[in-house]
């Protein structure tokens, strides 16, 4: 009897459909902790750039000098970086124009930053809602393994003339441990998606706040060269 019972055991003799819904919560268990994991190293990758390129900037470097850098050695994953070549390089474009109003300059630079900042909060929640959807749907996932489970278990009673706790308990056991992985895939997955949206939105809130201050320090730029 305690073989029977073991977690191997039960999981293994469990019917063909809570076999299946084990399995594909035991693989979206394992895709959330991979996402978790790449979703920390990208957002802690994120912040730390963000502070090194902020201190680079107001380190009082020639702007132009700075573009011509990050230009020659882009860095994708750095999202203030790519605010700030998308922004000097339409107002450079811009202003080279004859007869260019400085609004329509600022405008342009601005524009920009606007789809550079959009594209950067695409990839901080890139896989989020995979993340999202394992969070709410593998207890209900789960729980439907349960419910066939013992619902077999209960059809299994029509063929024993004499129903004793030790007929359903392997039935039953097997079924619960289908809400178990469930809530094994889902607890994770729920914590690390708050944690990682309350982290992008942080980084999106200091990346607009450097927009800000860029369209600011271009402001002044195109009312001093005129």
């Amino acid at each position: 009897m305690p073989d029977k019972m073991s977690i191997w055991s039960l999981v293994v003799n469990a019917s063909f459909v809570v076999q299946l819904v084990m399995l594909l919560l035991l693989l979206a268990s394992v895709l959330s902790w991979v996402m978790i994991f790449q979703r920390h190293f990208v957002l802690r990758q994120a912040q730390r750039k963000l502070r090194a390129f902020e201190d680079r900037f107001w380190s009082g470097v020639d702007l132009s000098l700075l573009f011509r850098e990050v230009n020659a050695d882009p860095d994708s994953g750095n999202g203030a970086e790519n605010i700030f070549r998308a922004g000097l390089k339409e107002f450079s474009r811009l202003s080279q124009q004859s007869g260019a109003d400085r609004d329509a300059i600022m405008d342009g630079a601005q524009r920009s930053m606007r789809v550079a900042l959009a594209r950067e909060e695409e990839k901080l929640e890139l896989h989020l809602p995979f993340l999202a959807t394992v969070g709410s749907t593998s207890p209900y996932v789960g729980l439907f393994g349960t419910v066939w489970g013992i619902m077999n278990s209960f059809r299994g009673l029509a063929n024993v003339h004499q129903a004793t706790l030790a007929s359903v308990a392997p039935g039953i056991s097997e079924a619960l441990i289908a809400t178990a992985i469930g809530l094994f895939a889902a607890i994770p997955a729920v914590i690390a998606y708050n944690r990682f949206s309350a982290k992008t939105e942080t980084l999106m809130n200091s990346y607009e706040t450097f927009a800000d201050e860029f369209s600011s320090v271009l402001h002044r730029r195109v009312h001093t060269s005129n």
